[in-house]
């Protein structure tokens, strides 16, 4: 008579094999170093590609940051000049600016501080030299250089306290004078020419002694001298253009409207940052692009190479699961290789991305110094981009160990010893 243990009739239960433990962080870590041992040359190929992509990305974005850098820090002087608007008739228009029509701007609730600008031609003389046209000389309050967020390059600007004059380089060159150090604190003296709006003509009006206390050095500057009102004999009727300086960011584009209805030509500071801003956006965004195409390229080496790792290594997956290890274990070991390959790779691409840039920068700025200009700092890598590196070349890793990392901890040993 046949006799059987399942009395009840139900199907018999998997038996669940615990064994109490599992491989620790630790472990993995030190198990998934093995293979820089076993496959150095393929896992130092498999980390230098990932290095290559990684650092190419760094590299690309860092420059368009650098390049985002010296457009915008180049408009961006101060902070005031970003919250200033210049208004100015219409050359067409044959108007002028009254100092009535200023006061009755700086009265408005949205308005901070203005300040009057006016252009004339005179002629100046320094250092006991023969006197020259300058084209374009500038009576302007002290708080003309922080509205407009011009600096000059040597010395200093005037203040109520301490007048004085600031010449461009070209300027000092009509005086046959040269743009260096030496010419701060040389005496310059002149007059303007102001216009009569009445006949037509001109007046002339003197100048002052005062001392040069700032140089601009830019060659590309017009002839342009700045000259405080304190130093004219009288002060003009007839402006330019006004500076005005609103509350905050966010009285510009109302003020603006407000102005353009009146008849005026309005140019704000910040329309050209904001304008820049998209521009570099772009650019940067169109660099990293090229950066991702490297970076795709490495990402499928390294899967290729796991995948290879994986197909090497299945009776040693079968060995390990004879011996205890569980589904996890082996699933975690792949994926710990893989990270540790990722993040070993974007490391070593930021140091090479970052130290291609600053070799860069080095030269650039040498040769610019030599050249008499500022250093140039032409690459430039965020924090956040350094993060964001070593994350993402972690995830690719843990992306390119997930298929051999699934397929190994599904091998059960009998087909793993099969298939060697």
């Amino acid at each position: 008579m046949e006799t059987t243990n399942n009395t009840t009739g139900q199907e018999p239960k998997n038996l669940d094999i615990d064994t109490g433990h599992s491989l620790s962080a630790w472990d993995l870590v030190k198990l998934s170093l093995r293979v820089f041992r076993t496959k150095p040359t393929r896992t130092l190929l498999t980390v230098l590609g990932m290095s290559v992509g990684i650092g190419t990305v760094v590299f690309l974005v860092s420059l368009g940051y650098g390049l985002q850098y010296i457009l915008i820090g180049n408009l961006m002087t101060s902070e005031d000049s970003l919250m200033t608007l210049e208004a100015a008739y219409p050359s067409e228009s044959g108007k002028g600016i009254t100092p009535d029509k200023m006061n009755e701007i700086s009265q408005r609730t949205a308005v901070d501080a203005v300040s009057p600008v006016t252009e004339f031609s005179g002629e100046l003389s320094a250092a006991g030299g023969a006197p020259g046209i300058i084209p374009i000389i500038r009576v302007v309050r002290p708080s003309y250089f922080k509205f407009s967020g011009i600096t000059p390059n040597l010395g200093d600007t005037f203040n109520d306290t301490i007048p004085g004059a600031i010449l461009s380089a070209q300027a000092l060159k009509l005086l046959g004078l040269t743009a260096d150090v030496s010419m701060i604190g040389e005496e310059v003296t002149g007059k303007v020419s102001y216009p009569i709006l009445s006949t037509g003509g001109n007046e002339d009006v003197l100048i002052s002694k005062l001392k040069i206390i700032g140089i601009i050095t830019d060659e590309t500057e017009p002839p342009i001298a700045f000259i405080p009102y304190s130093a004219v004999a009288r002060e003009p009727t007839v402006l330019k253009s006004l500076l005005i300086k609103v509350h905050n960011v966010g009285f510009v584009e109302t003020l603006r409207d407000k102005l353009e209805t009146e008849g005026f030509l309005i140019s704000a500071k910040i329309d050209l940052v904001n304008q820049a801003r998209k521009i570099t956006n772009a650019i940067t965004v169109v660099l990293m692009v090229f950066g991702t195409a490297a970076l795709v390229v490495s990402a499928i080496g390294m899967f290729n190479t796991m995948i290879v790792g994986f197909l090497e290594r299945i009776y040693e997956v079968g060995v390990m699961k004879s011996l205890g290890a569980t589904d996890g274990d082996v699933r975690n070991l792949f994926l710990m290789e893989s990270f540790l390959i990722g993040f070993l790779g974007g490391a070593s691409g930021i140091i090479l991305g970052i130290g291609s840039g600053a070799i860069i920068n080095l030269i650039m700025s040498t040769l610019s110094q030599n050249l008499g200009s500022k250093a140039l700092t032409l690459f430039i890598t965020p924090t956040w981009l350094i993060l964001a590196t070593l994350a993402l070349s972690s995830c690719i890793g843990l992306i390119a160990g997930y298929w051999p990392a699934r397929n190994a901890s599904k091998l059960s040993p009998r087909e793993a010893f099969v298939r060697k």
